[in-house]
């Protein structure tokens, strides 16, 4: 499993902005503002080929303030500590230890937990002075970083995950196949559903929301095929995370997403599709998982209510339609059958290579249905395709000005690719490439009789 790593700090430090720079995104709200940051944020970040999970908090305000949003917010800190392998405790160089920069450490020191001393905003100053009283606070030799300005961020990065025990032994996917996550938000019935495909009550199961708390690993064999699947704890809205138990299912969950090789997102078909809902599949859309949806709780709606859902669904889960989707009863087990057929197959599809010919061959018909638009007044030409990747299928095409084609059209192809190669439940990323001009920067050499003719026509322009 991915190791879990939350930043956390007086407010204005540049935790976001640190955030930002790990998960090599603008996710995070960054401005010379404290406490800008109140909820927790999570994204994925990568060094040397290893993700991990980064977790953004509010600024810990000083002990003195007792207003209830201060109490809120370092309430959410108070999680997101918990849900951590590792915790950076992100100091400000410029404005040096500080009594908050204490009292957050004597909190840390609590805790059984690898620590790491980020000094921030310390460009341009050599480490070991920006380091050197930041030692006092006794959580490990600090690490002088300028998440501004990208430095030392490697080093930064090479201490934490160090100190993150080694990872448990990984599913052996060869032996007991891909691992398919079931995830969606408290009580829509994901361990029901994995109870009925196993025949007997190998989960807990209960009306009251959050009875999972971690995700849990079964293998399964279904008509000679093996696979994995993952009961994940339910994901609900930030704001409502505020009990015990529901403190480590976020990042379990988005621990499970970034193991899977397919995801089952579960709905539950008498609450239509919420919000949270379709921010849990945009969770697998952005990961690139191959992906299979279920409304669950299909039984006992009338005709009237089960239309009313499906136009939900479509409208509501628009962004993802490679996905496949399934009405389905996980208490009585209908329509479980083709939902996890589907899921299977969606994995096989996102590991899937084809020929460069067949996917030149898609191209040139996908071109001849819709040209490229003018881009700059210039016609932008797609000359060839080959496969750049795999889980997802990534297509890589060349062209000239092919990365100025606007995301439209990107996607257009990627519709296209998707529905000729018949990748039904996986994403298909499109990677627009400009390829050099070989004549870039070259000047021919001119003839005596060219050298002769261009003086003559720049005589004749001087005396115009």
């Amino acid at each position: 499993m991915l190791p879990a790593v939350a930043l956390v700090g007086r407010p204005n430090v540049g935790k976001s902005t640190l955030f930002n720079r790990l998960t090599a995104t603008r996710d995070a709200l960054v401005a010379d503002y404290p406490g800008l940051t109140r909820d927790r944020r999570y994204g994925v970040g990568r060094f040397s080929e290893r993700p991990f999970i980064v977790i953004d908090t509010g600024g810990l305000a000083a002990t003195a303030s007792t207003s209830e949003m201060t109490a809120l917010v370092a309430a959410q800190v108070d999680i997101a500590i918990e849900e951590a392998d590792v915790v950076v405790l992100v100091a400000d160089h410029r404005s040096g230890l500080t009594a908050d920069d204490r009292r957050i450490a004597e909190r840390l020191r609590r805790e059984a937990k690898p620590m790491v001393i980020a000094v921030n905003k310390s460009e341009g100053v050599a480490s070991e002075i920006a380091e050197a009283e930041f030692h006092a606070l006794g959580l490990g030799t600090p690490v002088g970083i300028s998440a501004m300005h990208a430095q030392g961020i490697e080093e930064l990065l090479t201490a934490a995950l160090a100190t993150f025990p080694a990872a448990e032994d990984e599913i052996d996917e060869q032996q007991l196949g891909p691992k398919i996550a079931v995830i969606g938000r408290p009580n829509v019935g994901k361990s029901t559903l994995i109870n009925r495909l196993l025949g007997e009550d190998r989960l807990i199961t209960s009306p009251e929301p959050g009875t999972t708390r971690d995700s849990v690993y079964v293998p399964c064999e279904r008509d000679e095929r093996k696979f994995v699947l993952v009961d994940t704890a339910g994901i609900r809205r930030r704001a409502r995370l505020t009990e015990a138990i529901e403190k480590f299912s976020v990042v379990q969950s988005l621990k499970a997403i970034e193991d899977a090789g397919a995801i089952i997102a579960v709905l539950d078909a008498r609450d239509s599709v919420t919000d949270q809902d379709a921010h849990l599949v945009g969770l697998a859309a952005e990961r690139g998982r191959a992906l299979a949806v279920a409304v669950n709780k299909w039984d006992g709606l009338s005709g009237h209510e089960r239309r009313l859902i499906e136009r939900e669904v479509e409208r509501k889960l628009d962004f993802v339609p490679y996905a496949s989707l399934h009405y389905i009863s996980a208490l009585h087990g209908s329509g479980i059958a083709e939902l996890v057929d589907a899921a299977l197959t969606a994995h096989k599809n996102a590991g899937a290579e084809f020929a460069t010919p067949r996917l030149n061959k898609v191209l040139a018909d996908a071109l001849a249905v819709n040209p490229p638009p003018l881009v700059r007044g210039r016609q932008v030409r797609l000359r060839y395709a080959h496969q750049g990747g795999k889980y997802p299928t990534r297509i890589v095409v060349h062209g000239n000005q092919a990365t100025r084609l606007p995301d439209h059209y990107k996607s257009y192809l990627e519709g296209a690719f998707r529905k000729a190669l018949h990748l039904r439940g996986t994403p298909v990323r499109v990677e627009l490439r400009t390829g050099d001009n070989p004549y870039g920067g070259h000047r021919n050499k001119l003839t005596p009789s060219q050298a002769k003719n261009r003086k003559r026509m720049l005589r004749f322009k001087h005396r115009g």
